[in-house]
């Protein structure tokens, strides 16, 4: 009789161990979506930016120091010294920056000329002679976008 009266009070009672099972299931899943909103390892990749071709040429003779602009975090001007022209060099530029190239003969003078291309159209040329001869070359990127 004893059997009966265990069986007759836990009729009423829910299933401890289905609670246990369903407590364990949502606090794992609370769990993996507080990983997710938590995990900070993979930060959103920027945006790409547009960018154009650009294409430095400095021909000429002698020996020059030739400056120009390349894209980089710090957007800095990078300088190559003692080159014998003729010389190019080709980047991809964000749009809205200016490439620039400069170039300066060496004291034994020369004559030298740049030219800038963007997106392989034609949008700067200048010329230098003698001693200490500088040109400088500009333009916008977005201008050959147009």
């Amino acid at each position: 009789m004893r059997e009966e009266h265990e069986h007759e009070s836990t009729e009423g009672s829910p299933d401890r161990r289905g609670l246990l099972i369903a407590g364990i299931t949502l606090l794992a899943c609370f769990g993996l979506v507080g990983y997710g909103i938590l995990d900070t390892d993979e930060q959103p990749k920027p945006a790409a930016v547009p960018t154009a071709e650009v294409k430095y040429e400095v021909t000429g003779t002698g020996t020059a120091e030739i400056s120009y602009l390349a894209p980089s975090k710090t957007d800095t001007t990078t300088v190559e010294s003692s080159v014998t022209l003729p010389w190019t060099k080709s980047v991809q530029m964000p749009l809205g920056k200016a490439p620039t190239v400069t170039v300066v003969l060496d004291d034994k003078g020369g004559q030298a000329s740049c030219t800038l291309a963007i997106q392989k159209k034609h949008v700067q040329r200048a010329t230098t002679t003698g001693a200490f001869g500088r040109a400088t070359c500009s333009a916008e990127t977005q201008t050959a976008q147009e």
